[in-house]
C-alpha cells in the first residue's frame, strides 16, 4: 500500500458508500477499507439467516425451519426510502438505480389511543372516508393542507400572516383549529417526527417535512416508500459498484485499520496488516474513530420473525405502523416496519418485523411492546440496543470526517442531510448532485 489516496473511506456503511462514489466520479482517488468481510456495516443485510443468528446470538442454526437460508435478507437497520426525497434524487443522478429494483411499500398506518391502527390516507378518497378524524375537523385538515402545499418560501403572499421564521408549528395548528389527535396524525405520520419538540421550533422546518412526504405520495403511486428488492444492503453496494467503475479500490476484511495522523494532529494515512497507506483525507463511520465523538442517545431494535401478516393490515406484504409518543406517554415514537418474500428479503411463508424506537428507560426491550403486541404470535426474536454517536467537531482541522450513526427514524433523510454535510465540510462547496455525470442515469426507479 505505497500508493497516495486523495481520500481513503474506513466502513462500508450507507453514509460512506455514496460519498465514496460520488468522490470516484469527481475523479478523487479513493481507497475503501472495512472490518467486515461484507458490504454495508450498520446498513447491511444478513444473508444467509444463520449470519444473523451467529452475529447476535452466537447459535448459527435457529431452532426452527425457515426455508431456504439464503432466501433472507434481513436489515440491520429498518428504514425505507421517501419516494422523493434526496436519497432517491442522489440513486437517479449517479446512476445506481440501474443496478437496483425497488418496489413501492404497500401501507403506512398510525396507531390511535382506541388500541387499533389506521391507514394514513393515500388519496383524497381515502382522506373522506378515513375515521381518523371526524367530518368538521377533515374539513378543518383539507384546509391546513392546501395552506401548506400552496405555500411557497420565495413568497410572502403565501404565507397568510404566518413568518415561516419567527412563528412555530404551534402556532400554524392554532391558526387552522386543528386538534390534538390531527396535530399527533400530522406531526408523526407526515411530517413524520420521532418526538414533539419540532412543534416549538421555526414552522418551515415542518412545512418541508409535510411537502415532502405530499410529493412522494404523489411520485410512483399510492405510497411515499420505496424499498429495494434485496435489502438495504442493496443500497451501499449499488454505490460500491458505482466507485469501483470509477477507479475506487475496495479492500474488505481488514479488522485492523487505523487511521494515523501526523505531529499536527492533521490525518496522513491509514494503517493495516502492518503498511500504512497514505491519503489527504479519510471519510469513516463512528466506529473507526470514536475518540473524536460522542454519545448521544441509542436505539433499540427488536427483529422477528412470523409466518402470517401483521394483523389488521389487510394481509399487507409490506407496511409501516407508527405509534405516537403521547399514546403511551413516552418521549419518542414507536416504529413498525413489516416485509415478506414479495421484496426477497425472507422465505416464501414467512415475514419480517422489525420494531425500533430510541432507548427512554432502563428496560430498552420492554419500551418495545406497544409495537410487538401488534405483530401477533411470532417464532423468533433478536433484540440490540445500539449507541448512537455524533462527531464532536467537523473535522476540518484533522480532514478526518465522521458520519452520524443511524438514528431511529423510518427513512433516510436525516441520512442525506449527513452526506451533504460531509461533501460540504470536505470540499468547501455544497454538494450538486446535478454535476454528477455517471453513466445509465434513468428517469424512473419504480420498477
Amino acid at each position: 500500500m505505497d500508493e497516495e489516496y486523495d481520500v481513503i473511506v474506513l466502513g462500508t456503511g450507507l453514509t460512506e458508500c455514496v460519498l465514496s462514489g460520488i468522490l470516484s466520479v469527481n475523479k478523487k482517488k479513493v481507497l475503501h477499507m472495512d472490518r467486515n468481510k461484507y458490504y454495508g456495516g450498520e446498513t447491511a443485510s444478513m444473508s444467509p439467516l444463520e449470519d444473523l443468528f451467529n452475529k447476535f446470538t452466537h447459535t448459527p442454526n435457529p431452532n426452527t425451519d425457515f426455508g431456504r437460508a439464503r432466501d433472507w435478507n434481513v436489515d440491520l437497520i429498518p428504514k425505507f426510502i421517501m419516494a422523493g426525497g434526496q436519497l432517491v434524487k442522489t440513486l437517479i443522478y449517479s446512476g445506481v438505480t440501474s443496478y437496483l429494483e425497488f418496489k413501492l411499500v404497500d401501507n403506512s398506518y398510525v396507531y390511535k389511543k382506541d388500541g387499533k391502527i389506521y391507514k394514513v390516507p393515500a388519496d383524497e378518497r381515502e382522506a373522506i372516508a378515513t375515521s381518523l378524524m371526524g367530518i368538521f375537523e377533515k374539513r378543518r385538515f383539507k384546509s391546513f393542507v392546501v395552506y401548506v402545499m400552496e405555500f411557497d418560501e420565495e413568497d410572502p403572499n403565501t404565507w397568510k400572516g404566518m413568518d415561516p421564521l419567527k412563528n412555530n408549528m404551534c402556532d400554524v395548528y392554532a391558526k387552522f383549529g386543528l386538534d390534538e389527535n390531527t396535530q399527533s396524525i400530522t406531526g408523526h405520520a407526515l411530517a413524520l417526527y420521532t418526538n414533539d419538540e419540532y412543534l416549538t421550533r421555526p414552522m418551515i422546518e415542518a412545512v418541508r417535512k409535510i411537502k415532502l412526504y405530499q410529493n412522494s405520495l404523489g411520485k410512483y403511486g399510492k405510497s411515499p416508500f420505496l424499498y429495494p428488492l434485496y435489502g438495504l444492503g442493496e443500497l451501499p453496494q449499488g454505490f460500491a459498484r458505482l466507485s469501483a467503475v470509477y477507479g475506487g479500490t475496495y479492500m474488505l476484511d481488514r479488522p485492523d485499520a487505523e487511521i494515523v495522523y501526523d505531529d499536527s494532529g492533521k490525518v496522513c494515512g491509514v494503517k493495516a496488516a502492518g503498511e500504512v497507506a497514505k491519503c489527504k483525507a479519510v471519510f469513516c463511520d463512528p466506529s473507526y474513530s470514536k475518540d473524536k465523538c460522542k454519545v448521544v442517545g441509542q436505539v433499540v431494535r427488536g427483529i422477528y420473525i412470523l409466518n402470517h401478516p401483521l394483523p389488521n393490515t389487510k394481509d399487507s406484504k409490506s407496511c409501516q405502523i407508527i405509534i405516537p409518543q403521547k399514546e403511551f406517554n413516552r418521549n419518542n415514537d414507536i416504529y413498525v416496519i413489516s416485509l415478506s418474500s414479495e421484496h426477497h428479503v425472507t422465505s416464501k411463508g414467512f415475514w419480517m418485523a422489525i420494531v425500533s424506537t430510541c432507548v427512554e428507560t432502563a428496560n430498552p426491550e420492554n419500551e418495545l411492546q406497544p409495537g410487538v403486541n401488534l405483530l401477533g404470535p411470532y417464532l423468533e426474536k433478536i433484540v440490540t440496543v445500539a449507541d448512537i454517536y455524533a462527531p464532536v467537531d467537523e473535522g476540518t482541522d484533522s480532514q478526518v470526517f465522521i458520519s452520524r450513526s443511524y438514528d431511529a427514524t423510518s427513512h433516510f433523510e436525516s441520512t442525506s442531510t449527513d452526506i451533504q454535510s460531509i461533501y460540504k465540510r470536505y470540499s468547501g462547496e455544497a454538494l450538486d448532485l446535478s454535476k454528477l455525470k455517471a453513466p445509465n442515469v434513468l428517469g424512473d426507479c419504480d420498477q
